[in-house]
């Protein structure tokens, strides 16, 4: 007799579909485990033996095949533990086998029969809702799992007794309630923030509309600290969105309780981060910091310390919105549409820009520390800000800052706008003006006679290229949009060609 149980597989965060065949036949003792296996399903074997003896349930001492088909797609990870060991029940007829038929199954075995969280559970829910099956998972899991449809059956037992029982129908099981994250710690706020007034202007522009932003100055001007409240003023995800951004968080694991959250990733990874650990790869082809960040903010501080390949590698993300991890047997690819945020400073010592600074190795410091930071990563920064120190008088003075709320309220009516203008033209995976192509950029953003004059003029003198021109746009659109206007002025063009041509006067002083 042969049992099945249907699991999954995965590929990037997409679940394709695994049939878990078990045969118990006559022959010399022995348990196999085929279908192209990685170590950690081949080490199942162990685990789930020593579960179903603590069960009480011995395995017959005859030949045991366990195939895991398709033969030719390879699989990896210890959440096959659960759906070979109740397809080796249903062989067995501990279980019965009809009775699983309907189900996807995934879940790590202890050796005492506890069924231990495992990765990836949302999007195994979504994969296993879309073959019109219900899930079975760990206890742990069952909150992420429920997100997946509210008309879905979900089961999510503790250990291997109570799903044996579930089946008997000795002790049925609840459906578990999706469950939401409860953000702990004090929320950062806009007003903590003393002077830098045009950079807090910057930021509330990158996130209206999405833009990519550069914050450049000495040590302690608090390009960090403005980074840091950039979430504050963000929109929380839309459901689609946090569905979006948590199959990848699943997929690496990142999803304590599962709970999700519906705050917007901010990822900032320290500036030893190797390319695997930035844009994703390794043995096993995980989601880097770029994918975790995926419908949030990538932050980067210290630039210009990154390795130049990795900083070069988040050239593709940027520009179409995904990770494409080639291997030679498969190829993975990975959401990373994400929001960069990175400061560094003018030279390796950082006074290079600061009137009465002394660089103590002159114009070549500025040059080489700025050389480490490619063109065309540069190119595709929309807003590049000077942030210089803050003075005496800023920190001592009355605070007269705006708090994080009174932004995100304007942000939010910005987004709204661009929202509702992309539905409108029959685009609705586009959201913000930063993800805009060229060609809709050109009928949504064309300026006025006055502003287009300008844009000629300006593309001329700096030097930009297309990328650059279109980007210039871009910033202009969200400017128009945060003043409520519907056609791109001239003062908004020369603003944005203002934050488009930021770094040029560190360049050329280096």
């Amino acid at each position: 007799m042969v049992a099945r149980v249907t699991t999954v597989a995965f590929v990037g965060i997409e679940a394709r579909r695994v049939d878990v065949q078990a045969q118990v036949a006559p022959g010399m003792t022995a348990f196999q485990i085929v279908g192209l296996p990685d170590k950690a399903v081949a080490e199942s074997r162990e685990r789930v033996r020593s579960a179903l003896i603590a069960i009480g349930l011995a395995l017959p001492p005859k030949r045991i095949t366990i195939n895991l088909a398709p033969a030719d797609l390879p699989k990896e990870g210890s959440h096959f533990d659960l759906a070979i060991a109740l397809a080796l029940m249903a062989a067995i007829g501990a279980v019965p086998a009809e009775a699983l038929r309907r189900w996807c199954v995934l879940g790590e075995l202890a050796l005492d029969g506890r069924i231990t969280p495992v990765a990836g559970v949302l999007p195994a829910a979504i994969g296993a809702n879309a073959m019109g099956l219900g899930l079975i998972c760990p206890e742990a899991c069952g909150p992420e799992a429920a997100w997946a449809s509210p008309d879905m059956d979900v089961l999510a037992p503790a250990d291997l007794i109570a799903a044996t029982n579930h089946f008997k129908g000795s002790q049925l099981l609840r459906r578990p309630s999706p469950a939401v994250r409860e953000e702990t710690g004090t929320t950062l706020d806009l007003a903590e923030i003393r002077g830098q007034e045009s950079a807090k202007r910057a930021l509330g522009i990158a996130a209206a509309g999405g833009h990519n932003l550069l914050f450049v100055g000495p040590p302690g001007a608090g390009k960090s600290m403005l980074a840091q409240r950039l979430p504050s003023i963000l929109p929380p995800l839309s459901p689609a969105e946090l569905l979006e951004v948590s199959m990848i968080h699943s997929v690496a694991g990142a999803l304590p309780g599962g709970r999700l959250s519906a705050r917007r990733p901010f990822r900032a990874p320290h500036h030893s981060a190797s390319m695997a650990a930035l844009v994703g790869g390794g043995i096993k082809a995980r989601p880097g910091e770029a994918s975790l960040a995926h419908r949030g903010v990538l932050f980067l501080d210290e630039l210009p310390e990154f390795a130049p390949q990795v900083l070069d590698s988040l050239r593709q993300p940027l520009e179409s919105g995904e990770t494409v991890i080639a291997r030679a047997m498969h190829r993975i690819t990975y959401p990373s549409r994400f929001q960069l945020v990175a400061a560094m400073n003018p030279c390796r010592c950082g006074q290079a820009s600061e009137l009465g600074g002394h660089c103590r190795r002159g114009p070549r410091c500025a040059a080489d520390y700025q050389a480490r930071v490619s063109g065309p990563l540069l190119d595709r920064i929309d807003l590049r800000l000077d942030v210089p120190a803050v003075t005496a008088t800023d920190l001592m003075g009355p605070s007269r800052a705006e708090p994080s709320e009174a932004v995100a309220a304007r942000v939010a009516a910005a987004r709204d706008v661009q929202r509702d203008r992309y539905l409108a033209l029959g685009l609705p995976e586009w959201t913000t003006n930063g993800t805009c192509s060229a060609k809709v950029l050109d009928e949504v953003a064309r300026p006025d006679q006055a502003g287009l004059a300008l844009l000629r003029d300006a593309a001329e003198a700096l030097g930009l290229s297309a990328r650059g021109y279109h980007r210039v746009l871009r910033v202009a659109r969200t400017l128009a949009d945060l003043a409520g206007a519907g056609e791109v002025k001239r003062i908004h063009v020369a603003e944005a060609i203002a934050y488009r041509g930021a770094d040029t006067g560190i360049v050329a002083a280096a």
